[in-house]
């Protein structure tokens, strides 16, 4: 087994960054250097932090049956090598329009039955080891972030289901007025309309328009919403209805029914509970046009599979369920499991909580259970990837305020983070407002209801490259711009200088491929981080906590891979490190000190007269605890090495020296790793530690696509 040999190298290497550990001494002379990294310590500081806090990883949802597996005592330990103190608890069924049952002890608002809104026992009799996603049968979107198995009632041509929106964003809740719903039909192609068909649940609409978008595309700032001739209907009664729009077709790709008031009616036999009566429900949607013989035909495809059914998008979905919708494909590690078995490091732990599709009051007893289980939780964060799913940032401003307001009754003190965006670039679509920009309406309307001090800490995810594909080293030379960029963004979209920023997920890539188990994720996930924490931002957390296995990629170009620290045995056992590894466990424990002591930031530049490649090479200088100064370097040249003096500028105004040895380095490259690709049994033919030498000091050569760490003691 290739990663078997290597575990008295990890100990050594671990070792070696408490001190412990001798290395080779390095007698040739030095050749002179072409290139210079110069220190720039005489500038402010660009960030403090503590290694404990800034560099974590992510724990989140595995296929049924997989967490006692994969988190077993030997694959904790092993984790625990990459010193990613904290954990980021994220939420699957969030993604996947679930509702969330993070104990398996609760209480049913309908209990007779077995169904309505669930609240987890706060005292449950038994150890939560294991928490499961519930299906909505109320659900009215089409696909979803997850595992995209459900599909939208809306379209599902049964009409004894039916789409209804979440009740919490009516008046009864939101205490002003309520906010119109939306249902999008997204057809393939442009399409005639002149006539919806609308076979309405209770409560319906009383009144509401069938409109167009007039767009070129999705986010096209000139597209409108224009209702079509006959669509504004004022006195609705709910049925079955087929509504002639105009007397000639209008074609279009988008079609929008827009919810303005509702009848406020229940279901016959469903009044025991008065959020049955808010919001608005559609049991089955058709577009098209009426014949001459009067008969209506429909170009909405109707299908119990989301492959099958025209494409539907809503503004929310009632998070009522049953007992029998529970998702047996996913599950998440308890709570009980995850603090006691070790996952969480002994540290505080970013929870991640649902905000639309779960209730508040789940929520609140969450956080109840874990204070009585005395179980240490950081902060909250409300919500995942809202921008992903398309909500509305007003509407999930209601809903993170709802929230923020049941976490404090139990938890006065909790910090609260959000909103969890797919990315920091994020803007509104289908929309015709002015501001298209998700985050500062998000902003804004949480400020407008007095909630802006209910976010502590905003948090997003960075995944700059939709494909693994193409020329990897010229996407991993442009990944610095692009993180840069987007906190910018941030910045300028409306969030406060003085707000933290944390990444809750990171990569390369959302999707899987091969370059997430070689050299570029490694080297990416070491320049990032290191970038984000010059940028200001406090935390970081990997995805990709376990060992895990190799997966069939969305795109073939992008070969077997995924995003992990290590690969496992057939018996799910830690086998053999990846690179992502190794420059998650250099950060923490040879660039910073792990602990929780102050590390002091500082800029330094890449002089390069003589190269073509002025994007190669990236440096973060560190000043530690223990006084040292610590520089990490990362070469993202793919073919060749690069040979570079250092020099510090210590005061204002004073010229660059040279850096005295002797210092220590620490390097990671291609003479470490070697991948055999292979499809699913793709693995490493080399898998070996980093190479720590001792330089009597001048220049250094850094390998092709390499992590190097160079210590030396400074005044």
């Amino acid at each position: 087994m290739v990663g078997s040999r290597n575990w008295v190298c990890l100990a050594c290497f671990v070792l070696a960054a408490c001190g412990h550990a001798a290395a080779t001494k390095s007698t040739r002379k030095p050749a002179p250097a072409d290139e210079q990294i110069v220190i720039d310590l005489a500038s402010a500081p660009t960030n403090r932090f503590a290694p404990d806090d800034a560099f974590g990883a992510v724990v989140d949802g595995l296929q049924h049956g997989r967490v006692a597996g994969t988190y077993t005592p030997a694959n904790i330990a092993a984790l625990k090598r990459a010193g990613l103190r904290p954990i980021a608890y994220n939420l699957r069924s969030e993604l996947g329009i679930e509702a969330w049952h993070w104990s398996e002890e609760g209480q049913w608002s309908d209990p007779g039955h077995a169904q309505g809104y669930w609240t987890g026992s706060d005292h449950p009799r038994k150890p939560v080891r294991t928490g499961w996603g519930y299906f909505l049968p109320r659900r009215g979107d089409t696909t979803d972030q997850a595992n995209d198995l459900g599909y939208s009632r809306i379209d599902d041509g049964d009409t004894a289901t039916f789409w209804k929106s979440n009740p919490y964003l009516d008046s009864a809740y939101t205490h002003r007025r309520a906010r119109p719903q939306w249902v999008v039909v997204s057809l393939p192609a442009p399409t005639a309309i002149s006539a919806a068909r609308i076979q309405w649940a209770q409560p319906y609409a009383r009144r509401y328009e069938v409109q167009r978008w007039t767009g070129a595309d999705e986010y096209d700032d000139e597209g409108r919403w224009v209702p079509f001739p006959r669509g504004k209907v004022t006195q609705g009664s709910g049925g079955d209805q087929i509504l002639p729009l105009g007397d000639a077709p209008r074609h279009t790709t988008y079609v929008r029914i827009f919810l303005q008031e509702s009848s406020h009616t229940a279901l016959p036999g469903t009044g025991h509970d008065p959020r049955d009566a808010l919001g608005f429900a559609i049991r089955e949607i058709g577009l098209g046009t009426i014949g001459r013989d009067g008969a209506f035909h429909d170009a909405v495809r109707h299908a119990r599979t989301n492959h099958g059914q025209t494409n539907i998008y809503v503004s929310s979905t009632d998070p009522w369920h049953r007992s029998s919708d529970r998702d047996i494909d996913t599950e998440q590690p308890g709570f009980d499991f995850l603090f006691r078995s070790g996952l969480a490091n002994g540290a505080p732990i970013l929870l991640n909580v649902g905000a639309f599709y779960d209730t508040p009051e789940n929520t609140a007893a969450q956080i109840r259970f874990l204070a009585a289980r005395g179980y240490p939780v950081g902060e909250v964060g409300i919500g995942l990837e809202p921008d992903g799913q398309n909500i509305a940032p007003e509407d999930f401003a209601e809903m993170y305020r709802q929230t923020a307001a049941a976490i404090r009754a139990v938890a006065p003190r909790m910090k609260l983070a959000g909103p969890g965006l797919q990315d920091a670039v994020s803007d509104t679509w289908l929309d015709d407002t002015p501001d298209h920009s998700w985050t500062r309406r998000f902003l804004q309307d949480l400020r407008a209801r007095g909630g802006s001090g209910d976010l502590n800490d905003f948090t997003y995810e960075h995944y700059p490259f939709d494909t693994p594909c193409g020329a990897i080293d010229t996407k991993l030379r442009g990944a610095d711009r692009a993180l840069a960029d987007g906190v910018a963004r941030l910045r300028s979209d409306g969030v406060p200088a003085t707000m933290p920023l944390s990444l809750v997920e990171y990569g390369m890539s959302a999707f899987s491929g091969q370059n997430a188990v070689e050299m570029p994720e490694g080297l990416f996930g070491a320049d990032m981080v290191a970038r984000f924490l010059t940028l200001g931002g406090r935390q970081t957390f990997m995805l990709g906590y376990g060992p895990e296995q190799l997966f069939e990629p969305e795109n073939e170009c992008a070969g077997y891979g995924e995003l992990m620290l290590y690969g496992q045995d057939a018996r799910g056992r830690v086998s053999w490190h990846t690179p992502a590894f190794w420059g998650a466990a250099m950060l923490s424990q040879q660039w910073a000190m792990p602990g929780h002591g102050e590390h002091t930031l500082y800029r330094a530049d890449w002089h390069a007269p003589k190269t073509s490649l002025t994007d190669a090479i990236t440096a973060y200088p560190l000043r530690r605890p223990d006084g040292r100064l610590s520089l990490l370097v990362i070469n993202r040249d793919a073919r060749h090495a690069h040979r570079v003096g250092i020099s510090v500028i210590a005061h204002t105004g004073n010229r660059a020296t040279d850096l005295r040895g002797p210092y220590e380095l620490v390097q990671y490259g291609p003479a470490q790793y070697v991948w055999q690709a292979d499809g699913v049994n793709g693995h490493p033919t080399r898998d070996d530690p980093p190479h720590q030498t001792v330089a009597e000091g001048g220049p250094i050569v850094l390998p092709a696509y390499s992590i190097t760490v160079l210590r030396a003691a400074y005044p």
